[in-house]
C-alpha cells in the first residue's frame, strides 16, 4: 500500500497487521476522502436520474424508493442522498468540495439547506475548517428568526419511527423542543438512579412514563400480540414454548416471560392462528380485505412488497397497477417476482420475523 491512497480492497487482516500505525491513519483518512468522492458521483447521478424521472422505468414511486431497492440503502440514507443531490445543483463550490474529497458528505449535508448561490463559496471555505457540529450551528444561526422561518419550522414538524432499531426521531419547532426537553428532564430527575441507572436511561423511562400517563381506559396501553394459547397457560406454557413464545405486532419476537408480563397489565387483542401461523379465516370472498386479513398481511409483510417500497401506513393490499408492462408471480408467503419493462427481475420476500415464527410452527407440525 502507498500512503495517501485508499486501502486496497483485497488487503487482508494479516497484511494490515504489518502496517505501521502512522500509515494506517493516513490510509483511513485517504479512504474517507475517496468515499466522499464516490458519494459526490452517486448524488450527481441520482439527481440527474430524478430530473428525468428515470426511476419510473423500474417501477419505483420516487427516487428515494429506487435508491433503497437498487442501492441497498436505508430510507434515511436514500432521503439524504436525494435531498443533497437536488440542493447541490446550484451550489458548485460545495459540490466541488465533496467531489474532491475535501469535504465529507456529513459536512455538506449540515449546510446544504441554508446555502445559497451567494453564500456557497463562503460556506465551502468554512466547511473545510469546521466540524460537522460547528457547521450545524452556523446553519442554524444563519436562518435567523422571522415569520417565514417560524412557519417553515412549523411545517417541518414530524415524528418518525424506525421499527428495526426501535428508535423515534422527532423534528420539532424550537418552542416545542424546549418544552418537551424540559418536561422529560424534569421527570427524569425525579426518578431514582441508585447509582446504576444512567441519565439516558432515566430520560427513556421518563418518556415512556409521560406517554402512559396520558393513556385512557383501564389499561395504560393496548398490545396486539400473536401467540399460541399454550404460552398464556401457566401449566404447560413453558414446556410448549421454551424460547420464542410469540410476536408483538410491528415490534418483533417475544419471549415467554415478556408475553406473560404484557398479559398481566395490558389489554390483549388475540389473533387466533392456524397451524402454520395464518390468521385468514374470514371474508376471503370479499373484494376488500377484512381487518383480520389486513392485520395478517401487515404482520407478514411489514410494508409494501414491491422491491424498495417502504410504505407501511398508507397502503392497500393488492394495490399494484394492472399494466401489461409489469408482471408479478410467485407465492406471497414465500417469494414474489416482479419483472418490469426494462426486463430487470426483482424479488421480494415476507418479513424474516414472520418467516421465523411460521417456519417454527411448520417444524413442530411435521414432528407431530
Amino acid at each position: 500500500m502507498m500512503a495517501g491512497e485508499p486501502v486496497n480492497e483485497v488487503a487482508t487482516a494479516a497484511e494490515l497487521s504489518k502496517t505501521s500505525t502512522e500509515q494506517l491513519l493516513d490510509e483511513a483518512a485517504a479512504t474517507a476522502r475517496h468515499i466522499a468522492t464516490l458519494t459526490a458521483i452517486l448524488v450527481r447521478l441520482t439527481d440527474e436520474l430524478d430530473r428525468r424521472e428515470g426511476w419510473r422505468t423500474e417501477g419505483a414511486t420516487s427516487l428515494e424508493a429506487w435508491i433503497v431497492e437498487r442501492c441497498g440503502a436505508s430510507v434515511a440514507t436514500a432521503r439524504a442522498y436525494a435531498h443533497v443531490g437536488e440542493r447541490l445543483f446550484d451550489l458548485p463550490h460545495l459540490a466541488a468540495g465533496l467531489a474532491s474529497g475535501a469535504l465529507s458528505f456529513d459536512k455538506v449535508r449540515a449546510v446544504v439547506d441554508t446555502a445559497t448561490p451567494e453564500t456557497d463559496r463562503e460556506l465551502a471555505t468554512q466547511a473545510s475548517a469546521c466540524s460537522v457540529r460547528q457547521l450545524a450551528e452556523i446553519a442554524r444561526a444563519s436562518r435567523g428568526a422571522d415569520a417565514q422561518t417560524d412557519r417553515r419550522d412549523f411545517e417541518a414538524r414530524s415524528v418518525r419511527f424506525n421499527g428495526t432499531f426501535r428508535t423515534i426521531t422527532a423534528q420539532l419547532t424550537p418552542e416545542s423542543f424546549t418544552e418537551v426537553r424540559k418536561s422529560l428532564e424534569t421527570q427524569a430527575k425525579r426518578l431514582s438512579s441508585n447509582g446504576e441507572t444512567s441519565w439516558d436511561q432515566r430520560l427513556a423511562d421518563a418518556f415512556v412514563s409521560l406517554v402512559r400517563s396520558g393513556a385512557t381506559g383501564s389499561s395504560p396501553y393496548t398490545v396486539v400480540t400473536h401467540v399460541p394459547l399454550t404460552a398464556l397457560l401457566e401449566d404447560d406454557g413453558e414446556a410448549q414454548c421454551p424460547d420464542l413464545a410469540g410476536e408483538l405486532e410491528r415490534g418483533g419476537l417475544l419471549s415467554l416471560e415478556t408475553v406473560r408480563r404484557l398479559a398481566c397489565d395490558a389489554t390483549l387483542i388475540l389473533a387466533v392462528d392456524d397451524d402454520v401461523g395464518h390468521t385468514m379465516y374470514e371474508g376471503r370472498a370479499h373484494r376488500y380485505p377484512t381487518e383480520t386479513q389486513r392485520r395478517e398481511i401487515d404482520r407478514r409483510d411489514r410494508h409494501c412488497r414491491f422491491p424498495g417500497c417502504a410504505n407501511s401506513t398508507f397502503v392497500n393490499p393488492h394495490h399494484l397497477i394492472h399494466s401489461k408492462q409489469w408482471t408479478m408471480s410467485g407465492n406471497a408467503n414465500e417469494e414474489l417476482t416482479f419483472v418490469g419493462p426494462s426486463g430487470r427481475v426483482m424479488t421480494s420476500r415476507p418479513s424474516p420475523l414472520w418467516t421465523t415464527v411460521t417456519a417454527s410452527r411448520r417444524s413442530r407440525q411435521v414432528q407431530v
